[in-house]
């Protein structure tokens, strides 16, 4: 099924994003990890690209594994550090796998560009479209991208892509909601209409905080900052802690008309598992 169905079907969907090991021998185990994250019956799977392409087959091995599941993949795809001619294989191999949906990214800024990559995903997003009858979703930046000079060219930014083609964004993860409201009034108001998905991080370990910040931007509130510094010590409490924050995060969202919410599991499906449990009668799952 294609991803931007999904999104449209009026009803609340939860999905979730897994990544792809970094050495073949370890692929049985994000298998079951797959497995028991779909069990949990998300609206769809994401699946990661790594770092300068290293994970691109395992992208697609567990782009199928999910899809063997019964659950709709969305495989990723990075251009920076990766050629045209390697791109085209791997849009190839994703169609001879049944699969219907890629999230086009650029890659990070410290990727090594490599001949003939391309610079942004807007360029992706059109090779795709040239080459398949996919369902393409791009990323944005509720907090304004790191590298854009204002908001009003993030927003050009964001327009370009929905013109190459793009049918749904997902936000990088924020932990203020006011955060992410402001910024869909941004996009309605500069005419950009396709569907958003609220990407939601569960912290559940106070040291990944100074490296979501440095990744991502995302700013962190006091609530959040005085809920890591108190449990820092302590890492059962800080997990509970970090899904009950993600949980409340998510209700808000949907309380106030924010049906499509991603969540960024770490491939942890103890995680997912406690909050599909929270929303259960509140998603009807």
């Amino acid at each position: 099924m294609k991803v931007a169905e999904i999104l449209g079907n009026g009803r609340v969907n939860v999905s979730c994003e897994l990544f792809p090991p970094k050495v073949w021998d370890k692929l049985s185990g994000a298998k079951q990890v797959v497995r028991e994250i779909a069990a949990l019956k998300p609206s769809f799977m994401s699946v990661t690209y790594g770092a300068g392409g290293g994970t691109s087959e395992y992208t697609v091995d567990l782009s199928r594994e999910v899809e063997d599941c019964g659950v709709t993949a969305l495989a990723h795809l990075t251009c920076l550090s990766t050629g045209e001619e390697k791109l085209l294989s791997i849009i190839e191999s994703l169609k001879a796998h049944k699969i219907e949906n890629i999230l086009a990214l650029r890659g990070d800024k410290g990727e090594l560009s490599v001949p003939g990559a391309f610079a942004h995903a807007s360029d992706l997003i059109s090779l795709i479209k040239q080459h398949g009858d996919f369902c393409i979703g791009g990323a944005c930046y509720p907090e304004c991208h790191p590298e854009s000079s204002s908001l009003a060219s993030d927003l050009d930014g964001l327009k370009i892509k929905a013109e190459s083609g793009c049918e749904f964004f997902t936000t990088q993860m924020f932990f203020d909601n006011n955060v992410f409201y402001k910024f869909m009034y941004r996009l309605l108001a500069a005419g950009i209409t396709v569907p958003v998905v609220a990407g939601i991080m569960p912290v559940t370990n106070s040291a990944q905080l100074d490296r979501i910040i440095s990744l991502s931007g995302s700013g962190i509130p006091l609530r959040f900052r005085a809920i890591a510094d108190k449990f820092a010590n302590d890492p059962a409490a800080m997990k509970q802690a970090g899904i009950a924050y993600a949980t409340d995060q998510i209700i808000d969202l949907i309380a106030s008309g924010v049906n499509n919410i991603h969540i960024y599991t770490m491939n942890k499906p103890d995680v997912a598992e406690s909050i599909m449990t929270n929303l259960s009668d509140i998603i009807g799952k």
